[in-house]
């Protein structure tokens, strides 16, 4: 299947069988923001217990927080959000369109690629990075006329200036307007983590190094939100800081590289659909960045970040909230046989876009098959999605709804349901509801017929190959808990 089509037919998908809805789709909708139905909010919710299972549970040394969303406004100032956090932005002046500047140049450099020339296409696209790392507003306008980008809407080059436009969404807290407070709904969840370093540092009893976990939303006044979940004004995100010793920042960097590089490969990712992409422009408080990259259908796109960060954030937060954000290490420092004492420690972030994960998973496990054969035209939609990920585990489907078929089939399912996610259909005929719960992604289905009334045997259905073989009803259990693990 085309690339295009595949994507526009995943869209189509998700929205068919309950994984993702427009908001407030009876209203028209509202641009970029999006409600997870009954099956995409519970996909989203077993990636979120598997980032943390596997980021905290797993080691020993990281603990987890929840901070609120709303902050004081000073939080933003120190980390430099205020001044800072904004996007080139340029107008088009015959149709009022506005659009960022990245974007415009990104979407160019694909046209190009298509016509075959890859060389153009990323020599266009390092131009961009310079330019942006320069800040040559003047530079990124230029390049913009001299590579004829035109507005999709009036198909001009009549550009305005470009400009930086800040993200953030301002609020007031109190209950009274002339008394209100301005703050900001958090464009990270990372701040969050900094602020509360020394609170977790001393209740948890963690020693450096050590990590600090989060999950939670985000919001981000984005002017083009595009590609459906993967670019939104409100997202959530899965972010780990990992506190380290200066000096040591390069390693733990490398460490946590790998380290994310497997996780990704537990999702089913294979490692030929992913790539690490170094930042050109660092941020002004990274000595080293990172991109792990997936290949949606749409390109190459960023999931996860992977930065080292210094000291800055706690080294701001300091400086602005007039609290010692510092550590004592009490090791002995191998060159000077004396303790390291104190000290502000160094940052290495992994932080990951859950709906970007989401959107990965259901990308990567998108299937249409054909099954026709000489006799019978047939195909399918299948989501291939691990099945320790998959919104439901399995479906318990009775041949017929009578003749004690049903009551059967509950039996089975009051069993299930206390071990994990089930379904129950009574009605169509089997193989429709085949069919319903591979796009589902649903791993495994059991179908309860009348030899199940004689000798208490199902048949299982696996989705993948969509085999069938017969089992003891009582075996059905540790054979999906085998699959889940």
């Amino acid at each position: 299947m085309a690339e295009n089509n595949k994507w526009q037919s995943l869209i189509a998908h998700c929205k068919e069988y309950g994984f993702v809805f427009q908001s407030s789709e009876i209203y028209d909708g509202l641009q970029a923001v999006y409600d997870y139905g009954p099956w995409g909010v519970e996909l989203k919710k077993n990636i979120r217990e598997y980032w943390w299972k596997t980021m905290v549970y797993q080691n020993q040394n990281i603990v987890g927080i929840d901070a609120s969303i709303f902050m004081h406004p000073k939080t933003w100032e120190a980390s430099g959000h205020v001044d800072s956090f904004s996007d080139p932005l340029i107008d088009n002046l015959d149709s009022n369109k506005r659009y960022r500047v990245d974007h415009l140049i990104e979407a160019k450099a694909d046209e190009i690629k298509e016509t075959g020339d890859a060389d153009q296409a990323q020599a266009l696209l390092d131009e961009m990075e310079k330019l942006e790392k320069e800040e040559n507003m003047i530079g990124l306008k230029e390049l913009i006329l001299a590579n004829d980008i035109k507005c999709s809407v009036s198909e001009t080059c009549n550009w305005t200036d470009v400009r930086q436009f800040n993200l953030m969404f301002g609020t007031q807290v109190g209950s009274v307007a002339e008394d209100s407070t301005e703050i900001y709904l958090r464009p990270e969840t990372a701040q969050g983590i900094f602020v509360n370093f020394s609170n977790v540092q001393k209740t948890s009893r963690q020693k450096i190094p050590f990590g600090i976990a989060q999950t939670g939303k985000a919001f981000r006044n984005e002017i083009v939100a595009r590609q459906f979940i993967f670019r939104m004004r409100e997202f959530e995100q899965m972010e780990m800081q990992f506190f380290v010793r200066p000096g040591t920042q390069k390693e733990w960097y490398e460490h946590w590289k790998e380290k994310r590089s497997e996780w990704h490969r537990a999702l089913g990712i294979p490692a030929e659909k992913e790539r690490f992409h170094d930042h050109v422009k660092l941020a002004h408080y990274a000595d080293a960045a990172c991109d792990i990259e997936y290949e949606f259908p749409f390109g190459f796109k960023e999931v996860e970040g992977i930065h080292s960060r210094t000291d800055f954030d706690l080294k701001q937060h300091q400086e602005f909230s007039k609290k010692k954000q510092q550590y004592f290490d009490n090791d002995i420092d191998p060159e000077t046989n004396k303790p390291y004492g104190n000290y502000i420690p160094y940052v290495i972030e992994t932080s990951i876009g859950l709906d970007r994960t989401v959107l990965m998973v259901l990308s990567e496990a998108y299937d249409e098959q054909d099954l026709s054969t000489d006799e019978k035209k047939d195909s399918r939609k299948v989501l291939r999605i691990p099945a320790k990920l998959a919104p439901i585990k399995l479906a318990i489907l009775p041949l017929i709804k009578k003749k004690g078929l049903p009551e059967k089939a509950k039996e089975l399912l009051a069993q299930c349901q206390e071990e994990f996610n089930c379904f129950y259909e009574e009605k169509n005929a089997i193989g429709k509801r085949y069919r319903i719960q591979d796009a589902l992604g649903t791993p495994f289905c059991v179908t309860v017929d009348f030899d199940t009334l004689e000798d208490n045997t199902v048949t299982i259905r696996h989705r993948d190959s969509m085999e069938q073989e017969r089992i003891p009803m009582t075996e059905v259990i540790d054979l999906v808990k085998k699959a889940i693990k």
